[in-house]
C-alpha cells in the first residue's frame, strides 16, 4: 500500500480531496441514495447487484436475492471471496418480526494439531499453501439459510453465475487492482495460475474472464445440493489435492461440517439498537466501542475533530486488547460476552482514557471467564439481509483444487499458536477467530438500516464510524459511508502479538491540518496508507413513506440499485 510520511504533509502545500460540492449541501456524499419502493441491493461490483434484483423481479426473497449475488460475487470478485470461505448473516424475517443470526463458519482439520507448528517452529500459522486452510462453510451456509428463507429454487439462483463463468465478464477497475497485487505470491501454488492467470497475468481491467471450472462447480452444487461440496466428488477432489500438496484438511472434515443459527447480541447507542454477530466474530468489539463513545458528547466534537478522533482511537484501542485475549469459539471456551457488552463495563474502561494522551499500550479487562464482500438486500415484503462472506486474505491460501475453479480460504492463519492456553489456541475441529461482520439497526424494534463494512481488522472501527455518522452527526447514508475515515492498526492480536507502541493512527484525506497537528501533539503516530479503510454497502427503511434508500461507497465497484 502507498503511504505518505507526515513531515512532508507539513512542509508541502497539501490539497485534501472532498466529493464534489452537491446542491444538497452533502459535502462527503459522491453521489445521491438509491431510492425504491419494492425492493433494494448493494453489492460491491454491480453485476451482482443487477442479479439480486432480476431475482427480487421473478418473485425471489431477500434470501435468494443474496445468494444469487454471492454466487456472482464468488466469480467476478474471486480475490475477497468465495465457495472457498465462510459466511455470516443477520436476517430480520418480517413476517415474524424477528432477526436471525446464522455463523456458516468452517472447523480446522481434525488430523492438524498446535503441537506439529512447534514442531516446525511455528510462531504463527503461515497465511499461504496448505496449513491456514479450514472448512469452507459458504455452501452449507447457502443451503441452510436457503431452505429457511427462501423461495425460488437452488438450481435458478446459481444460473446467473454459471452463465457469467461460461461467458465471461469484463473485469471491473478495483477488483483488476486487487487481484493483480497478490498473484506474484500465489502464482507457484498448485492450481492457482491455471484458474486466475489463464494468459500469464490476472485479467486486467475491461478484460473479459471465463472462469468454466467454476461455472461446472456450480451446476454440480445447483443439481446435487449441499452434499455435493461436503459429501461428493468436490469434497474428494478437494481431499485428493490436499493429501498431494502437503495439506489436513480431509474428506472426513467436509463431511462432518455444521452451521450455526445464532442470538444476535445488541447494544443500544442513543436510543438506536445496533446488533452484530457474537463470537468467533469481532462484532462485540463494534459495540464495546459504540459504549465507550456513548459516555462522551460526540456531536458538539465534530466530525473530523482531533476530540472525536482521539476518543475513537482509544476506545478502539481499548475494545481490541478485549478481542485479542477473549473472542474465540465459543464451543470450545465460556466466552464473557455479557459482560463485555455491558454499559457498566464500559463505563469502567472509559476511565482508562486520557483525553490529552494516546496509550502506548493498555490492559484487557479482568474478566472471570471459562478480504472480504459484503452485500444486503431488502425485498418486497420487508425483509433484509445483512450478509457478509469472505475467503480472508487477497486469494486467501492461493491453494486451488484441480479443476474447480475456487481459492481455499486461509481462515486458520488467525489461530493462536503460541499459547496452548489461549482461548483462540488452535485445536483441532475448532472454529477461528473471524473477522468478518455483518450488522443491522433498528429502531423501536423495527428495522433501519441494515449494513456492513469489509476489510479485516478496519470492521469494528468501520461498523462504528457509520453509527456515529448516522446518529451523532446526522449524515445521509451515502454520505455516512462516503465521509474520510479512520484505521488504528497495531493493536494487540488474537494470534499473540501485543501492541506496545501506541499502534499507528492511519488516516484517509479529508481531515484538516489542525485536526492532525493535535493528534501529533496527542502522541498519535500518524500514517496515510491508501486502499485499507474497508468498503461500505447498505439498505435504510424509512417506516412512513415505505421506501427503501440503498448506498455503495465509491472506495468500491459496487453500485446500489432498487425497483
Amino acid at each position: 500500500m502507498k503511504k505518505f510520511v507526515f513531515s512532508f504533509l507539513l512542509t508541502s502545500a497539501v490539497v485534501f480531496v472532498f466529493a464534489q460540492d452537491r446542491l444538497t449541501g452533502k459535502g462527503f456524499a459522491t453521489r445521491s441514495e438509491v431510492i425504491a419502493q419494492h425492493g433494494m441491493a448493494a453489492t460491491s461490483q454491480p453485476l451482482a447487484t443487477q442479479v439480486a434484483l432480476d431475482i427480487l423481479k421473478k418473485g425471489g426473497s431477500a434470501m435468494d436475492a443474496a445468494i444469487a449475488a454471492n454466487a456472482v460475487l464468488g466469480l467476478v470478485e474471486p480475490a475477497s471471496c468465495g465457495i472457498g470461505g465462510d459466511i455470516f448473516a443477520i436476517v430480520w424475517n418480517a413476517e415474524e418480526e424477528k432477526l436471525y443470526g446464522f455463523n456458516g463458519s468452517g472447523r480446522s482439520p481434525a488430523s492438524l494439531s498446535i503441537k506439529y507448528f512447534e514442531e516446525q517452529e511455528l510462531q504463527y500459522v503461515p497465511f499461504l499453501g496448505p496449513l491456514p486452510v479450514s472448512v469452507p462453510g459458504c455452501v452449507d451456509g447457502w443451503f441452510a439459510m436457503h431452505e429457511k428463507f427462501g423461495k425460488l429454487p437452488m438450481n435458478e439462483l446459481l444460473a446467473p453465475a454459471i452463465g457469467y463463468a461460461r461467458e465471461g465478464f469484463p473485469v471491473s477497475e478495483v477488483i483488476a487492482f486487487e487481484m493483480a497485487s497478490a498473484y506474484a505470491s500465489r502464482q507457484d501454488l498448485p492450481g492457482f495460475s491455471e484458474t486466475y492467470m489463464p494468459d500469464g497475468h490476472t485479467p486486467r481491467k475491461g478484460e473479459v474472464f471465463k472462469n468454466p471450472d467454476l461455472g461446472n462447480t456450480y451446476e454440480l452444487i445447483a443439481k446435487e445440493g449441499r452434499d455435493a461440496f461436503y459429501k461428493g466428488d468436490i469434497a474428494r477432489t478437494i481431499d485428493r489435492y490436499m493429501k498431494e500438496n502437503g495439506g489436513f484438511l480431509s474428506y472426513e472434515d467436509l463431511a462432518n461440517h455444521r452451521s450455526n443459527w445464532v442470538e444476535p447480541i445488541s447494544t443500544n447507542y442513543r436510543g438506536y439498537e445496533v446488533w452484530e454477530l457474537p463470537p468467533n466474530g469481532q462484532g462485540t468489539a463494534a459495540l464495546q466501542i459504540l459504549n465507550i463513545l456513548e459516555g462522551y458528547d460526540i456531536s458538539s466534537m465534530g466530525f473530523g475533530s482531533p476530540e472525536y478522533l482521539h476518543v475513537l482511537t482509544e476506545a478502539k484501542k481499548l475494545a481490541y486488547e478485549d478481542r485479542a485475549r477473549f473472542y474465540a469459539d465459543p464451543e470450545f471456551n465460556r466466552l464473557p460476552t455479557e459482560e463485555i457488552i455491558s454499559k457498566a463495563y464500559a463505563n469502567e474502561r472509559r476511565g482508562l482514557i486520557d483525553l490529552d494522551r494516546a496509550a502506548r499500550s493498555y490492559p484487557a479487562g479482568e474478566i472471570e471467564a471459562g478480504n472480504t464482500t459484503y452485500l444486503t438486500v431488502a425485498d418486497k415484503d420487508g425483509n433484509m439481509v445483512s450478509l457478509i462472506q469472505s475467503i480472508y486474505a487477497v486469494f486467501a491460501s492461493g491453494m486451488v483444487p484441480d479443476g474447480l475453479g475456487f481459492v481455499l480460504q486461509n481462515r486458520g492463519q488467525m489461530f493462536n499458536v503460541q499459547d496452548p492456553d489461549h482461548f483462540n489456541a488452535f485445536a483441532p475441529g475448532k472454529r477461528p477467530f473471524h473477522t468478518i461482520i455483518p450488522a443491522l439497526i433498528t429502531k423501536d424494534g423495527k428495522p433501519w438500516i441494515s449494513f456492513g463494512l469489509m476489510g479485516g481488522a478496519v470492521q469494528p472501527q468501520g461498523h462504528a464510524q457509520i453509527v456515529v455518522n448516522l446518529v451523532d452527526f446526522g449524515m445521509g447514508l451515502q454520505e455516512a459511508g462516503d465521509a474520510p475515515r479512520m484505521r488504528h492498526s497495531g493493536s494487540s492480536q488474537p494470534t499473540g502479538s501485543e501492541m506496545t507502541d501506541g499502534g499507528t493512527l492511519n488516516l484517509e484525506s479529508g481531515f484538516s491540518m489542525e485536526t492532525l497537528r493535535e493528534l501529533v501533539k496527542k502522541g498519535h503516530n500518524i500514517s496515510f496508507e491508501v486502499g485499507i479503510y474497508g468498503g461500505y454497502q447498505a439498505i435504510m427503511f424509512d417506516p412512513e413513506s415505505r421506501v427503501y434508500f440503498g448506498a455503495s461507497e465509491s472506495r468500491k465497484d459496487g453500485q446500489a440499485a432498487g425497483y
